[in-house]
């Protein structure tokens, strides 16, 4: 499954633009995973990417984003905190829920562990929270800096070193942990918890997340990353921490689809659309399948499904195709493959008698078919007209008339 690469922009802390990035699965996902990465990292760091590229290969959308001041995204990382960072996180939500859907699962690596759970009551749609590698007080992470902090404290910021480079913290930055309230927002968490964490992780030690897991209420699971490093820079960690999300997640991640499909009990030839978010993507049911209807994200779409046009495209090609195959079987002939391809357009009249003075367009729906096979002239040209025979095309072509009904 290769999935699909969308970069994203939404409004984060004070209006400034958050970059994000979205990747989803070829076909419709399974629900939505907002990832959250570490200090001073970017929403492109080897265990973030590798994670969320493992997910969208079995079944999950996730969207990464930088937060504010780090990588592509707006602003000065001097004046971020904590509390923009969950800010930030609750801003992406949004973005998904009012553009695609809602994100189900929260995952957060380092102290965005600590912001995830920090953020969850802010999304009521997530069932589930993911924490690798994270402390269970925000605060702790002043321990990367410890040496600086009378530096902080005596002058309002400083310039220290984390992870090789130089960041600018300043004295509200540490502010601002002090009025957290880690503790009570875990213990109140009332969303599955499934926290990852390595014995030999010499960055946050594992007691943290014993801390976590303590606070935390059932249902919880704790699962330990054996030898993993705090970065996760081992593929084979990173792949076994998205394998096991997964698994996780199955037992409460329920597919909304399939609910509003089992609920509905359509009869055969019914099909009810249904909206998946604020914008253009549709769920479309029938009596036994549940598929996804979208616009291109050129014309504002997010492009998780087949347009209305394609979707008329769709059925008056699968007709066609499988009534020439249907004919061919009856009558023997050795027909080894049909395609057909399709497309609108939209064509002036010319010549028109009786038009109006506007322009008079016509829709034009063109099949090309495409038949294989050692068979004579006389069949290849009665296939074709069978072609035209199919139910969809007499549909269309016919004396259609489309009754619509209000239901109050």
């Amino acid at each position: 499954m290769s999935g699909r690469r969308t970069k994203l922009e939404f409004s984060g802390t004070d209006g400034l633009k958050i970059a994000g990035l979205l990747e989803t699965p070829d076909g419709a996902p399974r629900a939505f995973a907002l990832f959250a990465h570490c200090f001073t990292c970017g929403k492109d760091v080897v265990a973030a990417s590798r994670i969320a590229r493992s997910l969208v290969a079995r079944g999950y959308a996730v969207m990464r984003f930088d937060f504010t001041g780090l990588g592509g995204s707006d602003g000065d990382f001097a004046n971020s905190n904590f509390s923009s960072n969950i800010a930030d996180l609750i801003h992406a939500a949004d973005y998904l829920r009012e553009h695609y859907r809602a994100p189900a699962l929260l995952i957060g690596h380092s102290l965005g562990g600590a912001a995830v759970l920090a953020a969850a009551h802010a999304v009521p749609e997530a069932v589930g929270v993911v924490t690798i590698g994270a402390p269970s007080d925000p605060r702790h992470v002043t321990a990367q800096f410890a040496c600086d902090l009378k530096a902080i404290e005596r002058d309002g910021s400083a310039q220290v070193s984390l992870a090789g480079r130089p960041f600018t913290i300043k004295k509200q930055f540490l502010d601002d942990l002090e009025h957290q309230h880690q503790q009570e927002k875990i213990a109140h968490l009332k969303k599955a918890l499934l926290v990852f964490h390595s014995p030999v992780d010499v960055t946050v030690s594992i007691s943290e997340a014993e801390q976590i897991y303590r606070m935390a209420k059932h249902p919880k699971s704790f699962v330990s990353l054996d030898d993993a490093d705090h970065l996760l820079t081992k593929s084979r960690d990173s792949e076994y921490v998205a394998v096991t999300i997964a698994a996780w997640a199955s037992r409460f991640i329920t597919d909304a689809a399939a609910v509003v499909q089992e609920e509905t009990s359509l009869s055969s030839g019914h099909v009810m659309v249904c909206e998946k978010n604020k914008n253009f993507t549709r769920t479309v049911l029938s009596d036994h399948h549940v598929w996804l209807a979208d616009e291109a994200t050129s014309v504002g779409g997010s492009d998780l499904g087949p347009d209305p046009y394609e979707h008329l495209l769709a059925a008056l090609g699968t007709c066609t195709s499988m009534t020439i195959r249907m004919y061919a079987n009856h009558k023997k002939i050795p027909l080894d493959a049909v395609t057909v391809e399709l497309e609108h357009d939209r064509q002036h009249v010319k010549d028109c008698e009786g038009c109006s003075s506007e322009p008079r367009k016509i829709e034009i729906l063109r099949k090309i078919i495409t038949l294989k096979g050692e068979f004579s002239d006389q069949e290849r040209q009665r296939l074709l007209e069978i072609a035209d025979r199919c139910p969809v095309h007499q549909t269309l072509h016919g004396d259609l008339k489309i009754i619509t009904e209000l239901v109050k």
